[in-house]
Parts: C-alpha cells; structure tokens; sequence
C-alpha cells in the first residue's frame, strides 16, 4: 500500500499554507494588511499585542511562504500582501471562518465595529454596505453584467470613461471580479474596476479613512456624489 502524502501526488504542498494561517498571530496580520498599506515590523507587533522579536520570526515565515512581500527602507521593513492572490486567500478563509462574538469594552470600540461594517478597504477596493448598495446599483442601472462571468457593459465603460477613469491596461487582473464580502455574506465589485472606482472616490473625497485603520467615512461630498450618479438612499450611506 502507497503510503505518501496525497499531496505529493499532485505536487501541491496545501498543508504548508494552511500552516502559515493556523497561527493566530499570522493570521492577524495578514487581516490587518487588508488594508492595503505596508506596515512596518514594530506596527504589525503592537497590533497584534506580540513582541517584536515574536513578530519578526512570524513575518520570517509568511515573506518566506509566498504570503508577504518585504520592502527595506533605511532602517525600516515594510511588509505588505504579496498579490492579489493571496488578498482572494485571505478574504475567502475569513469568510469560512467560524463567527466569534466581539463585544468592544469602550463605545469607541463599538464606533470602529460599526464603521468597519458600514464601509472599509479590501485591499484596494470598497467593501462593507456601502460596497454592497454601489454593486447593486451598477448592476440595476446596467452597468455592470453581474453573471456567471461578471464584466463591464459597454454603458459601464462610457460611465467610467465620463468620470475620468481608466483602467490600467496591460495588467492580468480581471477587469471585473466578484469579491464575497465576509461581513455582508455577498460578492462586491473587487477587480481593476473596483481598485479604480474606490481610488476615485477616494482622490475625488467621497471617501475618506477614519483614522489609521480600514474604515472608511462617507463625506458630504460624497453623499452627493453617490446619490447623483447611482442613485443611494441616504440609509445606503
């Protein structure tokens, strides 16, 4: 009887990456680096309550696995998600995730869990409600095919084009990709036009960041920008 690892039949070592995020510590900081932003060894540290020298032998680990990527600047080491791969990885297991309660102990605390849900950064594109409303009016105005095989129309690349966006181009990232929001339980606009649309929003200050966090305010501006061109009920933002 053939007793290797079914692994090795294939070549797929899966238990290696599941090993990286077994770790409670690793997986906090692949969480925080959600965001987007790179972070610092000593910022990962105080975020995840861990020493520095316990962060450094864990960051070791996930820049050698292929999950982070390393950025040396003088004395400094940023490390940030290594692609957008690993941003899908990432999003997905915390979707699986079992649910833990979390009863914040100060009100500012129930403030961050709020705004998190409301509107945060997934990467580089929006997620949370206010994700969820924008997919659904691009959608409902026909902008956006959100089939099997979800893309622009060619109304949504006159819509974009209108607003002065574009896409990058020679990029291998798909245009249009279905993103499962693990607070809302359903997909939002992820991909090259949601990276841009949130980029937008942001330069354009319909959105800002509360803090140094993921959470992300809706602005006067904002409001109006979003009502005028898609449409949302001020209970959408």
């Amino acid at each position: 009887m053939d007793d290797r690892p079914a692994d090795r039949d294939v070549g797929v070592d899966l238990p290696a990456v599941a090993r990286l995020l077994a770790d409670g510590t690793r997986a906090a900081f692949c969480l925080a680096l959600l965001d987007g932003r790179a972070w610092t060894a000593n910022e990962l540290a105080r975020h995840a309550g861990v020493a520095p020298s316990t962060a450094t032998s864990h960051l070791n680990l996930l820049v050698g696995g292929g999950l982070l990527a390393e950025e040396r600047h003088g004395r400094h080491r940023y490390l940030r998600l290594a692609d957008h791969r690993v941003v899908t990885l990432i999003e997905s297991l915390a979707d699986l995730a079992p649910r833990q309660t979390v009863r914040p102990r100060t009100l500012a605390g129930t403030g961050r869990q709020q705004a998190l849900a409301r509107a945060r950064l997934c990467y580089d594109h929006l997620a949370g409600s206010l994700a969820l409303a924008v997919t659904d009016a691009l959608v409902g105005r026909g902008l956006l095919d959100w089939g099997p095989a979800p893309g622009l129309t060619a109304v949504g690349r006159d819509w974009l084009t209108e607003l002065g966006i574009t896409l990058p181009g020679g990029s291998r990232r798909p245009p249009v990709r279905a993103c499962l929001d693990w607070t809302e339980r359903r997909p939002h606009l992820g991909g090259a036009v949601g990276a841009a649309l949130c980029d937008h929003a942001l330069a354009a200050g319909w959105l800002t960041r509360i803090g140094t966090g993921r959470a992300l305010a809706v602005t006067p501006a904002g409001r109006r920008a979003w009502q005028d061109l898609l449409g949302l009920s001020p209970a959408d933002l």
